[in-house]
């Protein structure tokens, strides 16, 4: 195992790597970081935990619609005015209450 820092929305993180996965690792970072960053630019959402639920969901559908890994390719992050964002955000909202925590 090895350690890699990585870093995902400016925020630098520590993340424990199996011996030759260090490539898939950045590839999954990128990933993220492209979908947290898409979600920040859009100016709906503040809040970095729920940019990274809507990052996660977004990421988990990606994956669920295609049965597969996606490729590498850059995401096509949401527009600001598109609905489903907006759907996206209220469900997050509902969910997290009214202190914007999970638990």
């Amino acid at each position: 195992m090895k350690q890699v820092e990585v870093t995902i929305m400016g925020q630098s993180y520590r993340l424990v790597c199996p011996d030759g996965g260090e490539r898939a690792l950045q590839e999954a970072v990128a990933n993220v970081d492209r979908e947290m960053c898409g979600i920040r630019d859009t100016g709906k959402v503040k809040a970095r935990e729920r940019i990274a639920v809507l990052a996660a969901l977004n990421l988990a559908f990606n994956l669920a619609e295609r049965g597969t890994v996606p490729p590498p390719a850059p995401a096509t992050p949401m527009a600001a005015d598109d609905p489903a964002l907006d759907l996206l955000v209220a469900r997050i909202d509902e969910v997290l209450g009214p202190d914007g925590r999970l638990l």
